[in-house]
């Protein structure tokens, strides 16, 4: 064996509490352990988290199964068209681990950074931004989740109604049910969200804060249309309301996808678009750096609650992201992500219209990583979903991306998760059997 694995075995046994380490004396085996504790009664708490409901307020009950679907790994041999975040071959390790390695050397790499996070990577995300967005409108922020999770608890009081797309984000929902809040569904059709409705939905509701995805949206993948972009920022305006713009794929446009609209954030300067960005969705889950940007007084109410709830981001991770990012690696990353996330696309769409042509797709994106399928009238997603897992393939019921009744059943299928074409296809061959199974059984 290696000292590598000598050293990660020793570990492991430390950490189970089967080994002590002594500097300069070697490894021995630890003391036994004392007899466990007996079970405390918790029964107590059933009654404590469900006091919300005696002061009228909006329960703060925490479903996370729709991002867990996301998040949970597979059992072994069971093919991934569930995931949220790239397969190991797709994800720049190299440069990931090269940028990390440069970023430990800078001095004053272990430090406490500023608050707002690293001036130069502020610089970097306002330059990505675009328009007239400055490195001082720029918060860093730990991830995606995060900087959402900060947006909401800024721009909405617990009980407050916020509007969101219809199908959405079922971690966005999760957060807002979290914080009290309640969720009013605004539809989309392929060019976004529909502004007459969201207008009606502003006017009925009283809101103020309206969430979206502008730009390949989760989980339909929908583009909102160029006329309709002016028109969002305009009713948000009249309706004295904040939009948070969560830009969450715009590094995983396909290759042929042309040139991308700019975030909804350059184009807006009065202050309405709060504009949340993350890198993880390009690199890794576990490389959370992400960016949050806003115009005038609500600054400071984001940059507030940031602070309470996290401190900083830390400053090891603020300076591998500069270090990859400003690498050549970066660009070569994003050119052949972009070339193989289509591939990968076209793979899913072809093995769908071979052996799935009842499953309808209204719409193939040309970025994010995902197709949104809606299922034949008589099958349940989540019995589908539970047919496919028998299958050896895991999926993504639609149920938990709509915030009230859906119209129609649908699931989601990821193609960036799995090792490559070969697996996609094989995926959708278990995908079939499931179907089979399900309409031989009834839903």
């Amino acid at each position: 064996m290696s000292p590598v694995t000598v050293s990660r075995a020793l570990a492991q046994l430390v950490a189970e509490g089967l080994v002590v380490t002594r500097p300069g004396a070697g490894a021995f085996k630890a003391r036994p352990r004392t007899t466990a504790e007996p079970a405390g009664d918790t029964s107590w708490q059933e009654v404590a988290l469900s006091a919300d409901g005696a002061l009228d307020v909006v329960p703060r009950t925490v479903d996370a199964s729709g991002v867990t679907v996301c998040l949970a790994v597979p059992p072994p041999g069971v093919l991934e068209l569930s995931g949220g975040y790239l397969h190991a071959s797709l994800e720049p390790e190299r440069a990931m681990a090269a940028a990390l390695a440069r970023a430990g050397r800078r001095p004053g790499a272990w430090g406490r950074p500023p608050l707002e996070g690293l001036p130069e990577l502020r610089e970097w995300f306002a330059r990505e931004i675009g328009g007239a967005v400055t490195a001082a409108e720029v918060l860093i922020a730990n991830g995606g989740q995060s900087a959402l999770a900060t947006a909401l608890r800024a721009l909405a009081p617990p009980g407050a109604p916020i509007l969101v797309e219809s199908p959405t984000y079922p971690g966005m929902l999760a957060i807002a049910r979290a914080a009290g809040l309640r969720p009013v569904p605004v539809p989309v059709d392929p060019d976004g969200v529909k502004p007459e409705l969201l207008a009606d939905a502003f006017r009925a509701t009283g809101a103020r804060v309206f969430v979206c995805q502008p730009l390949f949206q989760n989980p339909t993948g929908a583009v909102l249309a160029p006329g309709r972009r002016p028109e969002v920022l305009r009713i948000a305006r009249e309706a004295g309301a904040f939009v948070i713009e969560d830009d969450y794929v715009r590094r995983l446009v396909h290759a042929d996808a042309g040139p991308l609209p700019r975030p909804l954030a350059a184009d807006d300067p009065d202050g309405v678009v709060v504009h949340v960005v993350s890198l993880t969705k390009a690199t890794s889950p576990s490389f959370r750096v992400s960016a949050l940007a806003a115009r005038g007084p609500v600054l400071e109410r984001l940059r507030a609650i940031q602070i309470v709830d996290t401190f900083f981001v830390p400053r090891p991770l603020q300076e591998a992201a500069l270090e990859l990012v400003g690498s050549p690696a970066w660009p070569r990353h994003l050119r052949n992500l972009s070339a193989e996330l289509k591939t990968r696309r076209d793979a899913l769409t072809g093995a769908l219209a071979h052996r799935l042509p009842e499953l309808a797709l209204p719409h193939i994106p040309s970025g994010g990583y995902h197709l949104w399928v809606r299922l034949p009238e008589g099958i349940a997603d989540a019995t589908l979903t539970a047919a496919a897992l028998r299958a050896g393939v895991a999926i993504t019921p639609g149920r938990p991306y709509f915030s009230a009744e859906p119209p129609a059943a649908h699931v989601r299928l990821s193609f960036a998760a799995v090792a490559g074409a070969g697996e996609i296809t094989e995926g959708v061959r278990r995908l079939r059997a499931a179907c089979d199974e399900v309409l031989r059984t009834g839903p």
